[in-house]
């Protein structure tokens, strides 16, 4: 079998080094940093530790078929999983509260129904209904299959099958998320609940094609999960399952250059000098791996064009240690809906970051991040403008916003500010120094329609140089990082003929 040099160690970089090392292949990956895991980092001090990166998994079945194809010890051997229930309490901008359980859509509907009055609960599970046949039309060419020359069916038709909506005189069908609430919801605070799964995923839901309705639809098809110790704890056990497939990891090696010979790729050049000659090179982020390869054009005319990473949001994480214990009862999950959620990256277009964002509140309750029971790590999360469009090295940039992301904070945790001993900010700069994505930037997850988002494929232009991780096909998350890690192994271990899982 061939050797093959690995360009970064990300969650999707490390499930195709995994994959392509039990095919028999002699895998090295070469980390810029000093650690694995891409963007699923932890952050440590006082006996208090935090996920900045991912706080829940959904789709653990991406990550359980990893470990069956890739050991006898399966995923749930390697880390403890836990069902999140409720998935998420939702505290929406007129105070009005409600809890959705986890994976039943009956469940959602009824909560839906008693909090927000009787129809709400309808109206939304009808709106699932449709999520669930948009689902069912991309699935397997979005996410299971390498994205093919002809890319362009995905983009043709939106999958969502909206309701037609008559309004003077004309009828009308929603093509995107904001439509969909003004449309077919019906309700602001539904308006709302749909806003936080496009702005969780850094999507503006005034421009967020109708067919991201797919991503509440996996929330309540597939459940969400919490890696007991943190998410970070599944890098550890992705990257402790590559060192048992002798996968070799080189830290602190930065790729300066990928080497061609004969029309192919031949291995990679480190920026101090250093030659390591491979059969096959993977790498992650396009619009980076493109600064690698010289003068050449890594897509063809006819792929789909590699986007600026910095055009993408970031997101804003705060981590706060408090001292008391957490109370009874307490939800891991909390989303605190700003009153203009879809206002939200509208803003940040031209620089600015809303008086009151939608927030996202974690409070895993877990013992190994906390130094006793009489402490609590709170993790807030935001998603702002990257690097590129607002300026987070400016003097108090950085904690003014997280002071009012606190502000909202104080809705789902009682007593915050009280209760703080000291909090850690980090920002889109972060992002950009711990993964190298310009401006700090957070792919989200592809989409199909007309303008919906698609990723670059698995395979570019220079033979036996394929990308893989977030940036590329299928895009961003957990779950699609894992995806293009089987898609890229399948790809080099197949070839051209390669059509996905079955």
């Amino acid at each position: 079998m061939g050797r093959i040099a690995v360009i970064g160690a990300g969650m999707g970089a490390m499930a195709a080094a995994a994959r392509l090392a039990v095919a028999g292949h002699r895998v090295t990956v070469y980390e810029r940093t000093e650690t694995y895991g891409g963007g699923v980092r932890r952050f440590e001090r006082d006996g208090f530790a935090f996920d900045t990166g991912p706080g829940l998994l959904p789709l653990p079945a991406v990550y359980r078929d990893l470990f069956v194809k890739t050991g006898k010890e399966p995923l749930e051997d390697c880390v403890e999983l836990v069902q999140v229930d409720p998935s998420a309490r939702h505290v929406f901008a007129d105070g009005t509260e409600v809890s959705l359980p986890n994976a039943s859509r009956a469940g959602v509907v009824a909560a839906l129904d008693e909090a927000l009055g009787t129809g709400a609960g309808q109206r939304w599970g009808d709106f699932l209904v449709r999520a669930r046949e948009a689902w069912d039309r991309t699935r397997r060419p979005l996410l299971e299959e390498p994205l093919w020359p002809d890319w362009q069916v995905l983009a043709e038709r939106e999958p969502y099958p909206s309701v037609p909506h008559k309004k003077l005189l004309r009828t009308r069908r929603a093509s995107t998320l904001y439509e969909i609430g003004a449309w077919e919801l019906r309700d602001p605070r539904l308006s709302q609940l749909l806003d936080g799964y496009a702005l969780a995923y850094g999507l503006d839901p005034g421009t967020a094609p109708a067919s991201a309705a797919v991503l509440p639809y996996l929330e309540h098809a597939f459940g969400t999960w919490y890696v007991r110790g943190g998410i970070r704890e599944l890098a550890r056990a992705v990257y402790e399952r590559c060192l048992r497939r002798r996968v070799e990891f080189v830290f602190g090696a930065e790729v300066a250059r990928v080497l061609e010979k004969d029309g192919r790729a031949a291995g990679v050049e480190l920026a101090g000098g250093t030659v390591a000659e491979a059969d096959f090179v993977v790498g992650t982020g396009p619009w980076r791996l493109g600064g690698l390869v010289g003068s050449r054009e890594l897509y063809r005319a006819q792929d789909v064009r590699p986007q600026p990473e910095g055009r993408y949001p970031g997101r804003v994480v705060v981590c706060l240690a408090l001292r008391g214990a957490q109370e009874p009862g307490a939800v891991h999950r909390t989303v605190v809906h700003s009153p203009d959620a879809e206002g939200d990256l509208a803003e940040f277009a031209h620089g600015e970051l809303p008086d009151l964002p939608t927030v996202v509140v974690d409070r895993p309750g877990d013992p190994a991040q906390r130094p006793d029971a009489e402490h609590e790590s709170v993790v807030v999360t935001a998603t702002v403008p990257s690097v590129a469009e607002y300026d987070w090295a400016a003097p108090g940039a950085a904690d003014a916003f997280a002071d009012r992301m606190a502000a909202a904070a104080e809705r789902a945790v009682p007593g915050l500010r009280e209760r703080l001993l000291w909090r850690e900010v980090r920002t889109p700069l972060d992002t950009e120094r711990e993964t190298g994505a310009t401006g700090g930037a957070v792919p989200p997850p592809a989409l199909a329609a007309a303008e919906g988002v698609l990723h670059p494929s698995n395979t570019t232009a220079l033979p036996g140089l394929f990308t893989v991780g977030g940036w590329s096909h299928p895009g961003g998350g957990l779950p699609h990082a894992g995806m293009s890690g089987a898609l890229v192994a399948g790809l080099i271990v197949e070839g051209p003929e390669f059509r996905g899982s079955q």
